[in-house]
Order: C-alpha cells, then structure tokens, then sequence
C-alpha cells in the first residue's frame, strides 16, 4: 500500500547519503547497527515499527530524519491518516512550538508522494461533548478512578485537568485512524524521546500494560526507537517500564 506514495527500498539511503563520502567510518557502522542489527531484533510488526520510528523522532526533535523517514514510512505501509494522528497527538505531548516544523514536513513529503490533502477528517467529538468523551477515554485506558480526575486538584489549577480530558484525550485521543493502544504506543515513544518526562512516562507504561502493550511489547519500542534518541533516553525508559511493571 505504502509504495502507492512513495517508493523506497531502504531506509538508509535517504537517512546518511549525504554523509556516505564525507564520513563514510561512521556512515558505515550507523547503517550497520540502526539498520540491520537493531531492525533484525525486531519482533514488531513493520507498520508498529515505523510508527514508533516517526513518533520518537518528533519526541527528540530530528526533523530532518523525520522527513527522511517519512517515505520509508509510507512505503511499509503506515498510512498517511495514520502519519497525521501521530502529529496532531504529539502536539499535547510536545507542545504546538516543537511540532509546527513537523506538520509542515508532513504536508510536504504527502504532497511530494502524490497524496491529496486534506485527509478525510477523523473527528469524533464537539466542543459539547470533547469533555465528556476525553473523561470517558481516560478511563478506558487508565481506570475508573480517572472519572472525576477532571474536577480534582486545588482551585487555582484545576482547569489544568479539565484542559487534560477535554483537550489532550477528548481532542486527540477520541479520533478515528489510530485505537488506544496506538495511541498509548506513541505517547510512550514521545515521552520517552523527549526526556524530563519520566513520571509521566513511568503512567504511560502503566497505562499501555493495562490495555495490552504488554512489557516485552515496549521493551521491543524501546530497542527500535534506541539509535534515534540514545542510550540515556532509552535506559530512562527502561527504568519507567520495570517501575510500572511492579
């Protein structure tokens, strides 16, 4: 399906051809391990993979490597519906600052691939009811004790938790294109790849455990996302795991 947009035999090429000649040692061991050593460890599906490929490189900000990836994306199959959820959520997670540059990519690389724009929209709620279906999300994923998570906390910061269900899971988590345990996968790989976020990183996991991401599933996100965001990172990540798996 992928190739429809954009064909590509391999990741790397687009990801270190323009290093190849001018730092060929480094091109040659980084091809070596990102693309064959870590992809081969893989017990994900492609689809999985990739995803989580594209969401840690918005977490650390790799723009570059993003619209490298993009294509390669495209070409195993993560659709181009799937793309844009993955960058309309990592905005609650990563802030519309840090991922501007990314929607601007994306539009590029879609047009440049042959996909028209706008997708088919993938809104379930309205301003009536965002609140009401985000509380209802969060406790899906996180249990009943998120039902009135909403309208706890001390006055003068309270509208922060209404922000959280009506925005964060009422606006994004409530879309058609990716299911909770997507959109959990890739909340994980945004905190983790980001870094400083590890308490809520360590809830994430709890959370992507509790709605079948079990441990070695995210421990097998955290071995692919590792060349792209570095070892600190992804041994953070691995603490937070071991945390909510107890």
């Amino acid at each position: 399906m992928g190739s429809i947009y954009c064909s590509q035999k391999t990741e790397a090429p687009g990801f270190l051809v323009a290093f190849s000649k001018t730092d060929p040692e480094f091109t040659e061991r980084f091809d070596t391990f990102a693309f064959h050593e870590v992809a081969q460890h893989s017990e994900l599906e492609t689809r999985t993979r990739y995803m989580a490929i594209l969401s840690s490189l918005l977490g650390c900000q790799s723009s570059d490597a993003f619209r490298a990836m993009l294509p390669v994306a495209l070409d195993a199959g993560v659709t181009p519906v799937e793309i844009k959820e993955i960058v309309y959520q990592a905005t609650a997670y990563l802030g519309i600052g840090r991922v501007f540059p990314f929607l601007t990519i994306t539009n590029e690389v879609l047009n440049t691939c042959g996909v028209s724009l706008p997708l088919p929209g993938q809104a379930t709620t309205t301003a009536e009811n965002r609140r009401e279906a985000g509380t209802q999300a969060q406790v899906d994923i996180f249990g009943e004790d998120m039902r009135d998570f909403w309208k706890s906390g001390p006055e003068e910061s309270r509208h922060i938790n209404r922000w959280l269900a009506d925005n964060c899971f009422g606006d994004y988590y409530t879309r058609t294109g990716l299911d909770y345990r997507q959109r959990e996968m890739i909340t994980f790989c945004f905190l983790a790849a980001q870094g400083g976020c590890e308490p809520q990183l360590t809830g994430h996991a709890a959370a992507n455990m509790r709605i079948g991401n079990d441990k070695a599933f995210l421990i097998q996100i955290i071995s692919q996302c590792l060349p792209y965001i570095g070892y600190p990172r992804s041994l953070n990540a691995l603490r937070c795991v071991n945390e909510a798996a107890k």
